[in-house]
């Protein structure tokens, strides 16, 4: 498949396997989205991120089990400028709902798993994942999701909700009719595109994100 063999060479020249260097947080980045642990795992990114692409391949995706592609726009505050270069950390559960763990695991992955990987947005502020739809938890009625991470120049790393799936039952009459959600809408709708099933969501920088500073006119 071809957009299966794209992907798989963007995440090879993307050094998809973590090796080496880290990108560290600057002093002068404006702090904004309140508490987030777990957030400064998007430092662990094996490459610095200017090297980073704006598609990523999961490790899991070569596995079993219903391949998908995450896809969308990540636009400025006003909703309407595509935003470049902002790095997102996704990370997610195996097919067993579990994060999987390889025994060598360092710092976040300990906790986060090997199914992880980063992008930044290129120009028009585009970004893809490559990856396995992920199990919910065992034994629990927390829906299926992929957690997320936002770095954008000149401010502190900030989560936004999670990818929910509209076709999964454990999704909620109120996680459907939710407002304020942080970055934008979560829930996302999976259908057939080239071949490969897609689920597009766009990313609003700022949006419901405490502490964001207002965008001067």
């Amino acid at each position: 498949m071809k957009c299966l063999s794209l992907a798989f060479l963007l995440c090879t020249l993307n050094a998809c396997s973590q090796t080496s260097s880290q990108k560290v947080p600057q002093q002068a980045d404006i702090r904004v989205g309140g508490p987030c642990e777990g957030c400064e795992a998007i430092y662990e990114c094996p490459v610095p991120f200017e090297q980073l692409s704006p598609v990523d391949t999961l490790p899991d995706f070569h596995d079993q089990g219903e391949k998908i592609l995450l896809t969308g726009k990540v636009y400025e505050s006003d909703g309407v400028t595509p935003a470049k270069d902002v790095v997102i950390y996704a990370y997610h559960t195996d097919q067993r709902g579990l994060y999987p763990k390889k025994g060598d695991e360092k710092g976040w992955a300990r906790r986060h798993g090997f199914i992880r990987g980063w992008i930044r947005t290129d120009a028009d502020g585009n970004y893809s994942f490559y990856t396995l739809r992920p199990a919910s938890y065992p034994n629990s009625n927390n829906p299926q999701h992929v957690h997320v991470v936002i770095k954008e120049p000149g401010k502190t790393e900030y989560w936004i909700v999670d990818f929910l799936f509209s076709d999964d039952p454990l999704v909620t009459k109120e996680m459907r009719e939710a407002k304020n959600e942080r970055g934008g809408p979560g829930i996302v709708t999976l259908q057939m595109e080239n071949g490969m099933m897609t689920a597009t969501r766009n990313i609003y920088l700022g949006r419901h994100i405490p502490g964001y500073p207002e965008k001067k006119s």
